[in-house]
């Protein structure tokens, strides 16, 4: 949902706005099933009351609670939460950018993080006591976002008011002022004349000049430093979906350009922990000059590439064409395919500084390069763990029992598809099936409910997504869906990828890695149910300032 008060004015209505969200975000859970903490495990089994409130009730309620007047204050968590009777203060304005576990300054506070690995640009959550406990405010002439799809060229400066990347990325055509607007005409660093001719040529590279990246099978792609996310943005016609991530480092705002584009992307980084997505879910990860050194310590993220791609899967190394004058670039493309070629991956493409290989699916190679000692296989089999905060692999994993390699259907298929990873967690068919059709008559009703426009609401997430039968249910409708899994539930995350869906793993005792007014609509089911049992550090309260700060103002 969207937020409807302006914390710029410091008069908002926190007990109204908690209201608000527990009632339209939370519609699931507290509308149609008649209960906030409901108690069922599946949504499946969540069957709509009998005498469901109607919404006119709802908002009758709403208009009932008094106003708060909030003063402005820079006001750090407390050991014990409550709401004074003003109101939770509003931060002051210059925090309307706060992303409290990617915080410049508590970070560089740090004197011990091995910054050669670009620890300090992972997710780094200050202690309670150093996190701010306020709203935080839009900036100075904030405006509702374009809509879709013209946010895919256009975007209002006083949103992102930054000209960084304009300055030193104009002349790669990332991003240029145009009056009162952003443009983005569609390049980037490796694609200056257009994302779409850059994406043409993968294909060809790919199928030997024979088709495009959907016939060569590609459905999902990870984007390892994205900048302003215009390669996904360019996929979406071929009906491609890209899970999109950048640090937030020099490249100032690089992803909240993106989201503000209407384009999915997350704050991440390749450095000393897995990403929080499932093994085996991308049909290409892609890097074009992403700055991630691939050929340093042993190789170690190409193996979480690994970890991350379909057998058969692609992966795609593309630099500026000046590299080849760098005197070091002979030296890392050395290691680079020494690397690869231990792990058994097929260089099946090399032209203007983009090269392509592909992962092995028989895994008879690397079998031999383990009995020769030039490969390490990871010891664990465990396909249920989440990928939260586990560090970094040196090793790669066979697949040898090949009845776990499933072959996907197209990606229209594969929202219905009953996959392996339903049956590993133990889902029948039918409970698969009766969540589909829960979800679908629940995105009717939310619809009715919500009264707006389709074309105005375009970030979404989904905070607990269980099977993706939310998102699923969307697919039709002109948004994005950002599906979380918090990685204490069961792990459900691969049934989401493989019906060609996307998401990540998270903790929402911490805030998400992600900048103020990211979304246009939250969606929790049964989300505070799992969290009210937890201990101080993980209040419901914490929970709601953050979902006040990742949503946009109305």
């Amino acid at each position: 949902m969207r937020r409807w008060w302006s914390p710029a004015l410091a008069a908002v209505e926190p007990r109204s706005v908690q209201l608000l969200l527990l009632g339209v975000a939370l519609v699931a859970a507290s509308f149609y099933a008649g209960t906030l903490f409901g108690s069922s495990a599946s949504p499946a089994l969540v069957l709509p009351p009998s005498r469901p409130r109607s919404p006119d009730s709802f908002r009758a309620k709403v208009t009932d609670v008094p106003v708060f007047t909030n003063r402005v204050s820079r006001t750090y968590r407390a050991k014990s939460v409550t709401v004074p009777d003003h109101g939770v203060d509003v931060c002051p304005l210059e925090y309307n950018e706060y992303v409290p576990c990617h915080d410049g300054a508590y970070i560089s506070s740090l004197k011990s993080l091995d910054t050669s690995r670009h620890v300090d640009l992972e997710s780094i959550c200050p202690p309670w006591e150093k996190r701010l406990f306020c709203l935080v405010p839009p900036p100075n002439d904030y405006k509702i976002p374009i809509r879709w799809p013209t946010s895919r060229d256009y975007v209002w400066r006083s949103n992102v008011n930054h000209s960084h990347l304009a300055e030193v990325k104009g002349g790669q055509n990332w991003v240029h002022e145009k009056g009162k607007l952003w443009w983005f005409p569609g390049g980037g660093t490796h694609f200056k004349h257009g994302a779409s001719e850059y994406i043409e040529r993968l294909g060809n590279m790919m199928t030997n000049s024979t088709g495009d990246l959907r016939s060569a099978g590609v459905v999902q792609v990870l984007d390892v430093g994205c900048g302003v996310a215009s390669f996904s943005a360019y996929l979406l016609p071929l009906d491609i979906r890209t899970m999109s991530f950048a640090p937030k480092d020099g490249h100032e705002n690089q992803i909240q350009f993106a989201l503000e584009r209407g384009i999915g992307a997350m704050i991440s980084v390749l450095a000393t922990k897995q990403l929080p997505y499932p093994e085996n879910s991308f049909e290409m990860v892609h890097c074009s000059r992403c700055r991630v050194d691939w050929h340093e310590n042993d190789g170690i993220l190409l193996k979480e590439v690994d970890r991350l791609l379909r057998p058969n899967g692609y992966f795609v190394y593309s630099a500026p064409p000046a590299y080849r004058k760098d005197k070091d670039f002979p030296v890392i493309w050395e290691k680079l395919v020494n690397i690869t070629t231990t792990m058994c991956w097929k260089l099946i493409a090399k032209h203007v500084q983009t090269a392509i290989w592909v992962k092995p699916e028989d895994e008879s190679c690397r079998q031999k390069n383990v009995d020769m000692n030039l490969l390490s296989i990871c010891e664990s089999n465990d396909n249920i763990s989440p990928s939260w905060k586990i560090p970094l692999m040196n090793c790669v994993k066979l697949n040898k029992d090949k009845s776990n390699i499933q072959k996907l259907p197209s990606r229209s298929d594969r929202l219905s598809f009953y996959s392996k990873s339903l049956e590993i967690i133990g889902v029948a068919p039918e409970r698969f099936e009766k969540n589909n059709q829960f979800w679908k008559n629940q995105v009717h009703k939310y619809w009715s409910f919500l009264h707006v426009e389709k074309t105005s609401i375009r970030n979404v997430m989904d905070m607990n997504a269980n099977y993706g039968g939310f998102a699923a249910a969307l697919s039709s409708d002109p948004v994005w869906i950002m599906n979380i899994v918090p990685y204490t539930m069961m792990n459900t995350l691969p049934v989401i990828y493989d019906r060609g869906l996307l998401g990540s793993y998270h903790d929402w005792c911490e805030p998400f890695s992600t900048y103020p007014r990211s979304y246009d609509l939250l969606h929790a089911f049964h989300l505070f149910s799992h969290y009210k049992r937890r201990k101080e550090d993980c209040l419901l309260e914490d929970i709601m300032l953050e979902m006040d700060r990742i949503i946009r103002p109305q």
